[in-house]
């Protein structure tokens, strides 16, 4: 530390000690250097040390009436304003367990009085210039912990616009899903915080991936880009063909955020789960499903997620080749597809949720 920074900062010195001799020769030593505040109570010293403008290091007495050294020391490192302030024990009771006690209880030094006046500046200065190294240390700390968050958060929010503008480009597509990606996305996130305990999902529903399939949850119908107009907006049922067509979306999906990835030149984690969901949201727990024809425990739990929170949803929307079914019958639709269709879990924590699904259709419908 140069002794230009030293002389622009000049540190605070809290002397403690009952005794009126003992302050007024501390502070006849310590003035011309440093600013000197006295205190002739433990009970002033705590005062003076929880102020707006605490000192930067204490020399405490031990032999005090009412609160002695010790138990001001205590109340000290028990308080977060004041558990940082280095605190030298000044005092007669200079034995090797007395000592031990000091330090064991937070003191950084301990000085036997009759003090040496050489070697008690030569001590204080010393703790001084750790102290303000410490200081500049966790300022430092402080500000590179604030620039990660900083960092984060930029990180997040461009993740985060890069999933709601891919999920608005597909449903700018077919007009008439309204509020289903927004209602989609909470299901997703109803079930996955229900099922986070289970047995056969706690490994994979971490908060972490929570709040991922939340996010990703939208891309799910991110295929229907590709899907000619004739078919993605026929007014009426596909034909064989048109519903061949159709299921090409899913492929299609994951393959559009494969070759995003791509172009950027590295695989993004954050898309994992959303190339999962746009795949494979129609596979079938009994194998009956597409593209792949997986069963079982062989679909992504995402995705398993996924086909429920989807055909909930598409079940009490009105569509032009259908009237919107009532939350009763779309509830019976998914209890029949029990071991079929959905994963049995997870339509048991449909079944356990069905008033936040009921709820969430209501606040969110088109």
């Amino acid at each position: 530390m140069s002794s230009e920074t030293t002389n622009m900062y000049q540190a605070t010195i809290l002397v403690v000690d009952d005794t009126p001799d003992n302050l007024s020769l501390m502070n006849h030593l310590l003035k011309d250097e440093f600013k000197v505040k006295l205190a002739n109570s433990g009970k002033r010293a705590l005062k003076v040390a929880c102020s707006d403008q605490p000192p930067d290091i204490i020399l405490l007495d031990i032999m005090m009436p009412e609160m002695d050294g010790y138990e001001v020391l205590r109340r000290l490192k028990a308080d977060d304003k004041t558990r940082d302030i280095p605190i030298i024990f000044l005092t007669a009771m200079n034995t090797a367990e007395d000592e031990h006690k000091g330090l064991a209880l937070g003191a950084i030094d301990y000085i036997s009085k009759p003090i040496s006046p050489p070697i008690t500046l030569a001590r204080i200065r010393n703790h001084i210039n750790l102290k303000k190294m410490g200081d500049f240390l966790r300022s430092q700390s402080a500000f590179l912990e604030n620039e990660v968050r900083e960092r984060t958060r930029d990180l997040q929010a461009i993740q985060d616009v890069t999933i709601l503008a891919m999920a608005s480009l597909a449903e700018t597509r077919d007009n008439e899903t309204g509020n289903h990606i927004r209602r989609t996305q909470l299901y997703v996130r109803t079930l996955a915080h229900y099922l986070k305990n289970h047995a056969r999902f706690a490994w994979f529903l971490t908060r972490e991936n929570i709040d991922l399939l939340y996010k990703s949850a939208p891309l799910h119908d991110i295929g229907k880009v590709g899907i000619p107009d004739r078919v993605l907006l026929k007014p009426d049922r596909l034909t064989e063909d048109e519903f061949e067509l159709m299921k090409t979306h899913t492929t299609l999906g994951r393959d559009a955020i494969h070759e995003a990835e791509d172009r950027l030149g590295m695989k993004v984690p954050f898309l994992n789960l959303a190339k999962e969901i746009a795949y494979a949201h129609q596979e079938k727990w009994d194998g009956s499903g597409y593209p792949m024809g997986l069963s079982g425990d062989d679909i992504p739990i995402s995705a398993r997620l996924m086909a429920l929170a989807d055909v909930y949803d598409a079940l009490i929307s009105k569509r032009v080749y259908k009237p919107a079914m009532s939350h009763e019958q779309a509830r019976d639709i998914i209890i029949a597809g029990r071991d079929k269709h959905f994963d049995p879990a997870i339509v048991d924590a449909f079944i356990a949720t069905e008033d936040e699904f009921r709820s969430t259709a209501a606040k969110y419908q088109d």
